[in-house]
């Protein structure tokens, strides 16, 4: 008896550490181990990968399905360069040529119909630097028929160039390209930063220096509107309506980290062509962003033990969407820095390598127990319960940043770059703020003939169609026609048009009864919109998450002494709250 209760004992506390081992697993990643960093690499490719449905029949090839924005695809789409960029693996090369060149438009410049009503400067600018990347890594060049990466990069930087705009604040190119969009009289840092970025590298890749004093010129506008602050710290952006005097001063990763791998190229084209003193200049810029960067955006103690964090929104759990997704391009242009800054490289490898075991730590979500939540710092290797698009992406991407060191550095048209590149692509859709235009063109004299003839023969076929209705075979041609005359009187237009209940017309076209209960919708009659969250991916609807995000709208801002939280924890900091007010709900990117 005592045998078999022992034998019964151990079969069940087996039989418990093995589920509960399945329930609760996480990576275990040797950064120091190229095998182990491709193993786990793979794995959340995969996991990312099973977010996005482009590829499927009926769906559109570049898209993310909701809530995600289009300038997600694009980052999604560079996600995907890196990782077969780093690993060799080609399973997602198809993929990604495949929404890359699904998004050009018409006129080869991300600016696709499909998109160019909601579409920011940011947005398109996303997609520019992915297809630098692809021209930059030897990506798999598009068919003869396709415009090559670097010529898509070229053409985004043109009609970028083209909208730089010095009649307000003297420059700097406003964040939504059309009049409509909300945010259009904001000038932040993320579209300074993309056009910056993609200048940079372009200067370096081709040697026209073209591209570089536009860097220049884009730098300076940042230090002159103070968005780049005294110690290189990067703020989020100003409104035109006080001569952009008033700083929005949340500060977010993607912004640093853009500018960071711009400044490294432009030092890599300064010592390219022997300017001494440009190096010089790049380096410290370097240096100071840099530093900012660790001092702001990698919790702890210090380098040696750093993880990275998403300070304005992640302690407070206010990470929308789009912030969801910042990690992922800090890393990936961290990483990217080392090859044109290459003093860097130590202790930019040795914060990623902090911030990738952190991150391999926590992926233990969805129904295979691998899925990737936000939270790295200061969580013990807890899963935060949360899985998108944006946590897998920069989980993936942080990891893959450790094979930096064995990468191939990055080409040049000089060093074996074989993309097709066109100087002046986009031109004929320079800057093109126009959406009618675009397709169009500018209204002629032949048109509006045209229109006028089109408009007498449709007149003339209504009234003959309006005769015959009410003519009475009966009748004589006198009779018939008074008969007419009458019905085109205003009493009778008046009655026929007059229905029975009254209705509008919503902004779908349907019929809407005036007195129908909208106590579902705000007072305007706008339907108040549903938050998506992506569970194990799948997408469920949670209309509370965008209550609460609506009742407490509080970020974290390290330049503000309004308030602080303190992260749990030995190794603990100060962190400033600030309230965002109402200009500042130009930091989503809400569409009108």
């Amino acid at each position: 008896m005592w045998l078999w209760h022992s034998w019964h004992n151990a079969v069940f506390t087996a039989t418990t550490l093995l589920v509960t081992g399945s329930l609760v697993t996480s990576y275990e990643l040797d950064v120091q181990s190229t095998d182990s960093i491709k193993t786990i690499a793979k794995q959340m490719a995969q996991d990312l990968v099973s977010f996005y449905d482009g590829n499927e029949p009926g769906q559109t090839p570049g898209l993310l399905p909701q809530p995600y924005y289009w300038w997600e695809g694009g980052a999604f789409m560079g996600a995907l360069i890196d990782y077969w960029y780093y690993t060799g693996d080609t399973t997602y090369n198809e993929l990604a040529m495949q929404g890359l060149l699904h998004q050009v438009g018409p006129y080869n410049d991300y600016m696709p119909p499909n998109q160019t009503l909601t579409e920011g400067n940011d947005d398109q600018g996303f997609w520019g630097m992915a297809v630098m990347s692809a021209a930059e890594y030897k990506f798999p060049d598009p068919p003869s028929d396709q415009p090559g990466w670097l010529a898509l990069a070229q053409a985004v930087f043109n009609t970028q160039a083209a909208r730089w705009e010095p009649e307000n604040c003297n420059g700097g190119l406003r964040w939504q390209i059309f009049t409509w969009n909300n945010g259009f009289d904001y000038k932040n840092s993320i579209s300074q930063a993309c056009f910056f970025n993609l200048a940079a590298r372009l200067a370096l890749y081709t040697g026209n220096s073209t591209y570089a004093d536009w860097a220049v010129k884009t730098w300076d506008w940042m230090v002159a509107v103070k968005l780049i602050g005294d110690t290189y710290r990067i703020y989020d952006g100003t409104h035109i309506g006080d001569n952009c005097s008033t700083i929005t001063p949340y500060e977010f990763s993607y912004n640093p980290g853009a500018f960071l791998l711009g400044t490294a190229a432009m030092a890599a084209y300064a010592n390219k062509s022997n300017q001494a003193e440009e190096l010089g200049m790049w380096h410290e810029r370097v240096d100071g962003i840099l530093n900012s960067t660790e001092n702001i955006f990698f919790f702890g103690n210090d380098t040696a033990d750093k993880v990275m964090i998403e300070i304005a929104c992640e302690p407070v759990n206010l990470c929308d969407t789009d912030q969801l997704s910042f990690k992922a391009y800090l890393s990936r242009w961290m990483a990217a820095t080392t090859k044109w800054a290459p003093w860097t490289f130590d202790r930019i490898r040795t914060l990623l390598q902090n911030s990738a075991v952190a991150a391999a730590q926590q992926c233990q979500g969805g129904s295979n127990k691998r899925m990737c939540g936000f939270k790295w710092a200061n969580n013990s290797g807890t899963y935060d319960g949360t899985t998108g698009v944006g946590q897998q992406m920069a989980a993936m991407e942080v990891v893959l940043a450790n094979m930096i060191h064995e990468a191939e550095a990055p080409v040049t048209n000089s060093t074996g770059g074989t993309s097709v590149g066109n100087p002046s692509a986009g031109g004929s859709d320079e800057g093109r703020i126009d959406p009618s235009g675009r397709y169009y063109g500018p209204t002629s004299t032949g048109d509006r003939a045209g229109a006028a003839i089109c408009t007498i023969v449709i007149l003339f076929s209504l009234l003959s169609g309006i005769a015959f209705m009410v003519a009475d075979e009966t009748k004589s041609a006198a009779d018939n026609l008074a008969t007419f005359r009458s019905s085109l009187s205003p009493a009778a237009i008046l009655a026929a048009l007059t229905p029975a209940r009254k209705q509008k017309v919503d902004e779908k076209g349907k019929g809407k009864d005036l007195g129908m209960d909208r106590s579902s919708s705000t007072e305007s009659g706008e339907k108040i919109p549903t938050v998506y969250a992506n569970r194990g991916g799948k997408l469920q609807k949670h209309t509370d998450s965008m209550q609460h995000r609506m009742s407490a709208p509080t970020m974290l801002s390290p330049m503000s002494g309004a308030a602080t939280r303190t992260l749990t924890s030995d190794k603990t900091r100060p962190l400033s709250t600030n309230t965002i007010d109402q200009r500042a709900s130009v930091l989503r990117k809400q569409r009108a």
